[in-house]
C-alpha cells in the first residue's frame, strides 16, 4: 500500500509541474515585438550620448537616427496588429493541465498494474535467501519433473540402428548382472534421446559395479537425470552431483551443473562464483566451459555483477589436464619408484605454479589431496593453511578446501 501512495504522489508532483508551466505560459502574454521596440528606443538614446561625447560626427548620428526610427515605426505597426502575442486562452491551458494530470497518474498506475507486481511484498536480501532455501527443500522431485517434461520427439535414426538397440535392450534385460551390457545400453539409449531409460541403465551399472567406480560414473548418471528433465536439477540429481564433487572437486561437468542448480534456486550470486572458478580452471573448449560461457553473462546480470569475459586456460596450461599419451606410455615402463617420482614432479610443478601465480580452489584442493596420497602430511597441512588464508573471504571456496582437507585426514 505504501508503494501505491508513493508512486501516486510522484505522478501528481510531475502533473503539477507540467500544469505550472502551462499556466505560466498563459500569463506571459507579451509579444516579441514589444521587446524589439524597447531595444530600438535604447539605441536612439545611445546615439545621443555618443554624439554628446564626440564619439560620432553629426552626419553619422543623423543617419543612424533615421534608420532606427524607421525600424521603430515598423515594429510599432507590427505590435499594434498583435493582440496578446504567444499567449493561449486560459481555459485551454487549464483543460490541458487537467487532462495531462489524469493521463500521467492513470497511466503510471495502469502500467504498474500490467508490468509490475501489485501486492508483492518487499523482498530484502535475507528474505530472498530464505525463499531460496525454502524452495530448495520443496522443489519438484525427479519423478515429478519428468512427468512435467514434454515427451521427446521420435528419434531420427536408421531402422537398422533402432533394431540393434532393441536387441541390446532385450539382451540387457536377460542379463541383469552384466555391467558392460548396462553401460552399452545407457550409451545407446542416450544417443536416441531416451534419457530416462539411459539413466536407469546407468544406475544398474553403478549398482552392479558396487564400490569399483569413479567420479565420472556418478557424473554421467547425474547428467542423464538432468537431461531427462529438460535441464532441471532435481534433489536426487543434486545429491549425486555433491557426491561427484566430494570425490573430485575439480570435476568440470559437476561444477557446471551445481552452478546451474544455484541459478534455478534463485541464487545467481553463488552460481556466478562457481562458474567463474570453473572458467579460470579451464580447459578452454571443454563442453562444460562452453555451456558456462553461453550463460554466465545472464547469470551475472541476475546477480547484479559487472561481468568481464574470462579466457579459460588451455588444457596444457590449466594444470588440471592429465598426462599425455606419451607420458602414460613412458610411465608403463617405469619401476614403482620411478612412477612415484614422476607423480611427485607433477605435484611439485602444480605446487610451484600455485605459489607463484595463484590458482583456483579446485587446484588447491587437488594439491592437498595429492600430497596426502604421497604421504606428505606436513606439507599438505601447510598448503591447507595457506589455502584457508587465501580464500578466507570466499565461503564456497573455503568450504571446498575444508572438505578436501577433512577427507584427507588433516586437522585444523
Amino acid at each position: 500500500m505504501v508503494f501505491w501512495i508513493v508512486i501516486t504522489f510522484v505522478a501528481l508532483a510531475i502533473s503539477g509541474l507540467l500544469a505550472l508551466i502551462l499556466l505560466r505560459s498563459h500569463q506571459n502574454g507579451e509579444p516579441p515585438a514589444a521587446y524589439d521596440l524597447r531595444v530600438y528606443q535604447q539605441q536612439l538614446r545611445d546615439v545621443e550620448k555618443d554624439l554628446a561625447r564626440g564619439v560620432i560626427n553629426p552626419s553619422d548620428a543623423e543617419r543612424i537616427r533615421t534608420e532606427v526610427s524607421r525600424r521603430i515605426l515598423a515594429t510599432d505597426a507590427q505590435l499594434q496588429s498583435q493582440t496578446q502575442g504567444a499567449s493561449q486562452p486560459l481555459g485551454l491551458s487549464r483543460s490541458t493541465a487537467l487532462i495531462s494530470a489524469v493521463v500521467i497518474v492513470a497511466g503510471t498506475l495502469g502500467l504498474y498494474q500490467i508490468l509490475g507486481a501489485p501486492g508483492y511484498g518487499d523482498m530484502g536480501l535475507s528474505t530472498r535467501i530464505e525463499a531460496s532455501a525454502s524452495y530448495a527443500q520443496s522443489r519438484p522431485s525427479q519423478a515429478e519433473a519428468e512427468e512435467a517434461t514434454p515427451a521427446a520427439a521420435e528419434p531420427q535414426a536408421e531402422q537398422s540402428y533402432l533394431d540393434l538397440v532393441a536387441q541390446l535392450r532385450k539382451t540387457a534385460g536377460e542379463r541383469p548382472d552384466d555391467a558392460q551390457g548396462q553401460a552399452l545400453l545407457a550409451q545407446h539409449e542416450a544417443n536416441l534421446g531416451n534419457f530416462k531409460a539411459a539413466y536407469n541403465a546407468k544406475q544398474n551399472y553403478i549398482t552392479i559395479m558396487s564400490g569399483d567406480l569413479e567420479a565420472q560414473d556418478y557424473g554421467e548418471l547425474a547428467e542423464l537425470m538432468i537431461m531427462a528433465t529438460g535441464g532441471y536439477v532435481s534433489p536426487e540429481a543434486e545429491e549425486i552431483l555433491n557426491r561427484v564433487f566430494a570425490m573430485d572437486p575439480s570435476n568440470g561437468p559437476a561444477r557446471y551443473y551445481l552452478g546451474l542448480l544455484q541459478g534455478q534456486l534463485d541464487r545467481p550470486d553463488i552460481a556466478f562464483r562457481i562458474w567463474v572458478d570453473t572458467l579460470r580452471a579451464g580447459p578452454a573448449g571443454a563442453p562444460w566451459i562452453q555451456g558456462i560461457e553461453a550463460q554466465i553473462e545472464n547469470m551475472a546480470l541476475r546477480a547484479g555483477i559487472d561481468y568481464r569475459p574470462i579466457a579459460p586456460p588451455t588444457a596444457a596450461a590449466s594444470g588440471l589436464a592429465g598426462p599425455s599419451s606419451e607420458e602414460v606410455e613412458a610411465a608403463q615402463s617405469l619401476s614403482a619408484e620411478d612412477r612415484v617420482a614422476m607423480i611427485r614432479n607433477m605435484v611439485d610443478g602444480l605446487s610451484d605454479r600455485l605459489a607463484n601465480d595463484g590458482g583456483t580452489p579446485p587446484e588447491w584442493a587437488r594439491l592437498i589431496k595429492a600430497l596426502t596420497v604421497l604421504g606428505e602430511q606436513d606439507r599438505a597441512a601447510a598448503i591447507y593453511a595457506e589455502a584457508k588464508t587465501r580464500f578466507a573471504e570466499t565461503p564456497e571456496a573455503l568450504a571446498l578446501i575444508e572438505t578436501t582437507a577433512a577427507e584427507a585426514g588433516l586437522s585444523e
